[in-house]
């Protein structure tokens, strides 16, 4: 398959995170008109996964909205949690996606605690380059973009109407600092506790969906080990402000930049988020 690809410069790329920011928005309000009303379904996907009438509605929204982008940004193909059935021999190909969670964060959805997003990330040639990340039942937006070689990363964080604000990853504590370790709100694992059993000092910042990752990235944590499982429209998004904002995931085995789409697998491997040393 051959993409279209659409040559990334300042002003483009502010017109893409734009657009992407519109259909978030515009999906963040569908999910929002349903967890108002309290009237969904939940139904438990082949993996245990909760899927809700809110992620369908997301989805939706999402890809009416990535497809009325083609006339001006060109073709893309889209790998979608809630349209994932494509195969690796098809996806092998793809060189630039848009790679989208409709509604990151389910369980919070249903928790009811606001923890849940909406995440689209562009990716081309396996590294994420733009995302869009959007906690509608908080009015909090955050996006993070590369503007092309040689050009300054774009981060950014919103609040409700509020001014827009850059964000930054915070240095690297010191060895007599406590560090701010995220931790999920809902799967704590013992390869997490143990990790962190190694630290001297440390404050644990439980947080869900990929909020985690943008914590990281606005400086409000300085770290977040993920040890279990996630599938790679989880992270897209939220690793594409990380990297803007100056930070970095990596294999936590290989220490090595986290990559997308290499195999035919959507699982990412255990990773960590952080500042680069």
């Amino acid at each position: 398959m051959t993409d279209t690809t659409v040559s990334t410069t300042d002003s483009t790329t502010r017109a893409m995170l734009n657009a992407l920011e519109a259909i978030a928005r515009k999906a963040g309000a569908a999910i929002m008109e349903i967890y108002e009303s309290g009237d969904f379904t939940v139904d438990m996907k082949s993996d245990d996964s909760p899927l809700t009438t809110a992620d369908r509605a997301a989805h939706a929204v999402i890809v009416d909205g990535l497809k009325a982008m083609e006339a001006e940004f060109g073709a893309t193909p889209i790998l979608s949690e809630e349209d994932a059935d494509i195969s690796w021999d098809v996806r092998s190909d793809w060189t630039r996606y848009w790679l989208v969670d409709p509604l990151d964060g389910t369980k919070e959805f249903i928790k009811r605690n606001g923890e849940f997003t909406v995440n689209i990330a562009l990716i081309e040639q396996g590294v994420p380059t733009m995302g869009v990340v959007y906690a509608p039942a908080i009015e909090t937006l955050y996006v993070g973009a590369q503007q092309g070689e040689g050009q300054a990363a774009i981060a950014e964080k919103q609040v409700g109407e509020g001014e827009r604000q850059a964000i930054a990853v915070s240095d690297v504590p010191s060895s007599t600092d406590s560090w701010r370790i995220v931790g999920s709100r809902s799967h704590q694992t013992e390869e997490f506790k143990a990790f962190v059993a190694d630290f001297a000092a440390c404050d644990i910042v439980a947080m869900g969906s990929s909020l985690k990752l943008c914590l990281v990235a606005e400086g409000a944590a300085d770290l977040y080990p993920r040890l279990g499982p996630t599938c790679e429209w989880d992270t897209g998004a939220a690793h594409a402000v990380v990297e803007a904002a100056g930070g970095q995931v990596l294999n936590a085995e290989t220490r090595q930049a986290l990559r997308y789409n290499q195999h035919d697998s959507v699982l990412n491997p255990y990773f960590i988020v952080c500042a680069k040393p």
